[in-house]
């Protein structure tokens, strides 16, 4: 062995070179996630790219590389959001079951569970809903989303009241799903503004309580 021989300095694995390393989708994720911190906090029109670098620990130039403009990170953070809650609408909607009441007690445990209703997530809603009206985008994406869970509902309630016969036939599945939903929209606030009063267990119990005084026992 040629003792005049140096070894060879290997840079060390810092922090910074496993951030450069990770996948895009995940990086993709990272920013996204950071951005929902962003928004919870600073509010929606306040959050700059500034404060989302910063919560991510990533420099300008990568979020940049993966979304352009922090626009574009906005859109993709409410599309985000929407589809995690999308996929676990549907999940539930598609099981096979035919216990119609059954799977409306399950969605709305869904709409209240731990992962639905963080603050978080409900301070991104909220924020998105209320620029909604001035941004075409954010108002098309909301809309999509509410229109698919709408449709699924109106058609699961049809199913439950056509099975009870005559007895519920007089009752209007679309008007039952558009008061559900103010109230589940309502709770959903009450939860964010008001965490100490409204709790997500008692949401679910106001909602079935609704159900009860139109359904009878089936929602008790």
């Amino acid at each position: 062995m040629d003792h005049h021989l140096k070894p060879v300095k290997t840079a060390p694995v810092t922090p910074k070179t496993k951030r450069r390393a990770m996948p895009a989708e995940d990086r993709r994720e990272q920013l996204i996630q950071a951005t929902i911190k962003c928004i919870a906090t600073q509010g929606l029109s306040s959050t700059t790219m500034a404060h989302i670098t910063k919560e991510a620990g990533l420099s300008m130039g990568i979020v940049n590389l993966h979304f352009e403009s922090k626009e574009k990170l906005l859109i993709e953070t409410l599309r985000h959001v929407t589809e995690e809650y999308l996929r676990g609408w549907n999940d539930i909607i598609s099981a096979d079951t035919d216990d119609a009441a059954a799977t409306i007690k399950t969605l709305l445990e869904f709409e209240f569970s731990a992962s639905i209703v963080c603050k978080e997530k409900l301070a991104v809603w909220f924020a998105f809903w209320g620029e909604a009206k001035s941004r075409p985008i954010y108002q098309k994406i909301c809309a999509k989303n509410d229109k698919r869970t709408e449709d699924s509902l109106v058609q699961l309630f049809q199913h439950f009241i056509d099975s009870g016969g005559s007895s519920w036939q007089h009752l209007d599945a679309e008007l039952l799903v558009s008061t559900l939903t103010a109230l589940v929209d309502g709770l959903w606030l009450d939860l964010l503004l008001t965490p100490r009063q409204m709790t997500r267990a008692k949401a679910r119990e106001i909602c079935l309580n609704y159900l009860t005084s139109v359904f009878g026992n089936q929602f008790q």
